[in-house]
């Protein structure tokens, strides 16, 4: 009955939330577009995906497990589910994973799932500022934080026999960290602290349990070095993203909410009356939450004291707020105990009342309990109101080269502040015209978005969200203080002939309206299109991973129309022609001598191919570990079951 209720209140929340169509508010149609790309390109991370600042391996330096997931339900469906159908499904696993994987953690370590279904309940619709909560996971589409959030209580009940009884290490746990790895690396720390107390705390020889635990760690980080080891190879061309505070006072404000502290104080309540308790997986659990804050201050630290992190603290913080709610629900029996009338179904609708009381906040809720009315738009609506079939046909029809938006997003409502309800969906452009953008989509971590955000293509920390500066600047510079001689700079070097701005701007690009590069603006919606006199050739698509320059008899060092990246390489007549990096985070090749025609290729390197080779044999170890281990069973199972005839006396 308890798994019923949770379950019949995440299908009528999905229902009302995501049930009108493909969501498209903020960052999901991003999202969307990666899930293209796998199913267009193929699934090896290292791929360019020519359609974004001017080409970028985007799931190289992105986590790939959520496309990846949206590709084997499209594919598994033999293409009846269509890729923004597969799109769905990935979302709807986001939103309901959450809750059921810690109510099956709460239920097998309590024992009973009225106890476990108030954590499961805060689990499911927990917000409280959290990038993995409903209304940024979910409502925003930062889906893989979701995903990834959602692993973690599997993870942990992956764990729990292996805790009661440490003679075998726990292989299934190998996948699901592997699998947190590519979803989402923030939530990495928080599933690497769940097995290392496992290991600490779990009965049997610590030793023994050290061992084991380093054995699955290094085998979840193999599976995944198909991916994490180039990425750590090649990590500059990254740029990280580092817009939020990540500071130890800007965690502590982040979790300054009644619920979060009267979570805490719950679970230091359970911790005293049951530090004396003899359940093993009981102490573990209580041990994983003062085992995440540690990571997560000592994150802060470190950032404080050498800049900005890969993981700063204020995206450990998820981890942490799963882990009160884990830790705070092994006090429920004690509760149970001292009020008995109440039972346990009543116990457990009490304790979800008192945490709808807490939810209330701003600027959002410590709990999302209902999807508010016109806050979860679909791809139809905002495309039939900012008339985008008719912005898409009219790019369609413009001469050759890229599309640069002035701005990351479309506005929902006519507020002014930079934060107020937007959508990327022109980050699709791609996918319904064809044609290659730069911008248009949210805060990136290519070289060439940092040129458009700031000037520069040097790998330094992004600490401006995009849509801060959407109307505000651009290259660098305040957006009217551009002139037409400086932004043609730009465009020769990024291909650009169509440059789409929004009706706020007007009055504010004369480098476009001033010189004679682009023809008056052609107005559509909320959007101003401003075409190029003269096309810019791009190169030519000859295979799935191969181009071929425009013909020039220029020698020399020139520009190929290309972002950098370290896996180009380039030949003409069958012959190697050099390759290198150019201020601007732009591929620069040394043309030969005389007319000849160029191809460009973006093939897997040294890194990706020992990432790969890691992997398989992880795969290999795992397999040959799990086949082994079931021999033994298969040796050992007769001698213990109780149906084997007895020898006569």
């Amino acid at each position: 009955m308890p798994a019923s209720l949770l379950l019949v209140y995440a299908v009528v929340f999905g229902l009302a939330a995501l049930g009108n169509g493909l969501p498209a508010f903020d960052d999901h149609p991003g999202q969307l577009y990666r899930l293209h790309q796998v199913i267009e390109l193929g699934w090896a991370p290292w791929r360019l995906n020519p359609g974004w600042w001017a080409g970028y391996a985007e799931l190289q330096y992105y986590p790939p497990g959520a496309a990846w997931l949206g590709a084997v339900i499209h594919t598994a469906s033999l293409g009846a589910l269509s890729v923004p159908r597969a799109y769905e499904s990935v979302v709807w696993i986001a939103w309901m994973l959450p809750g059921i994987t810690t109510f099956a953690l709460l239920q097998r370590v309590l024992g009973n799932g009225w106890l476990a279904l108030p954590g499961a309940f805060v689990a499911l619709t927990l917000s409280a500022g959290s990038r993995s909560g409903v209304e940024e996971g979910l409502r925003w589409g930062l889906v893989a934080a979701r995903l990834g959030w959602g692993l973690i209580p599997l993870v942990a009940l992956s764990l729990v026999d292996w805790v009661e009884d440490a003679r075998r290490a726990p292989l299934l746990a190998v996948p699901l960290l592997a699998a947190i790895v590519l979803v989402h690396p923030a939530h990495t720390p928080a599933a690497l602290a769940l097995l290392g107390t496992g290991g600490w705390i779990g009965n049997g020889q610590k030793r023994q349990r050290v061992k084991q635990a380093a054995i699955v760690a290094a085998l979840a980080l193999g599976l995944s070095a198909l991916w994490l080891f180039p990425l750590l190879a090649h990590l500059r061309m990254a740029l990280p993203l580092a817009w939020g505070d990540g500071s130890l006072l800007g965690v502590v404000r982040q979790m300054g909410r009644p619920l979060v502290g009267v979570l805490a104080l719950t679970q230091v309540a359970a911790w005293i009356s049951t530090r004396r308790s003899g359940d093993t997986p009981i102490r573990w659990l209580q041990a994983f939450t003062p085992a995440v804050a540690a990571v997560v201050a000592l994150d802060a630290l470190m950032a404080a004291a050498v800049g900005a992190l890969w993981l700063p603290a204020d995206r450990l913080v998820d981890s942490l707020l799963l882990a009160l709610v884990i830790g705070a629900s092994l006090g429920v029996p004690g509760l149970a105990a001292r009020l008995p009338r109440l039972g346990h179904a009543g116990l457990a609708i009490a304790l979800i009342a008192g945490a709808v009381l807490l939810s209330p906040g701003s600027p959002e809720p410590a709990l999302t309990l209902w999807p508010t009315r016109g806050q979860w738009p679909t791809y139809d609506e905002v495309a039939r109101g900012d008339r985008l079939d008719a912005l898409w046909q009219a790019l369609r029809e413009a001469p050759p080269g890229r599309v640069l938006f002035l701005r990351s997003a479309v506005r929902l409502d006519y507020r002014p502040e930079w934060w107020r309800p937007h959508s990327h969906i022109t980050a699709l452009t791609p996918i319904e015209t064809g044609r290659e953008i730069i911008n248009g989509t949210f805060t990136h971590p290519s070289p060439v978005a940092g040129l458009l955000y700031t000037g520069s293509a040097e790998n330094r920390p992004i600490t401006v969200l995009v849509e801060e500066r959407d109307g505000v600047s651009l290259f660098g510079r305040p957006l009217d203080s551009l002139t037409a001689e400086s932004f043609r700079a730009w465009a020769d070097q990024l291909g650009i002939s169509v440059v789409v701005a929004s009706e706020e701007d007007a009055g504010r690009v004369a480098f476009l309206e001033a010189g004679a590069d682009f023809s008056p603006p052609r107005t559509i919606g909320p959007f101003r299109v401003y075409v190029a006199r003269a096309p810019r050739i791009l190169p030519q698509r000859t295979g799935l991973q191969a181009w071929r320059l425009p013909t020039t008899s220029l020698a020399g060092w020139r520009a190929a129309g290309f972002a950098y990246s370290p896996l180009w390489s380039a030949e003409s007549g069958g012959r190697p022609v050099p390759t290198r990096r150019g201020a601007a985070g732009m591929l620069e090749i040394e043309g030969p001598r005389g007319a000849s025609d160029i191809t460009l290729h973006h093939t897997p390197g040294g890194a990706e191919r020992i990432g790969v080779l890691i992997s398989a044999l992880s795969v290999s170890v795992l397999a040959m570990s799990a086949v082994r281990r079931r021999g033994r069973s298969d040796v050992v199972a007769p001698a213990h079951r109780s149906d084997l005839p007895h020898p006569r006396p």
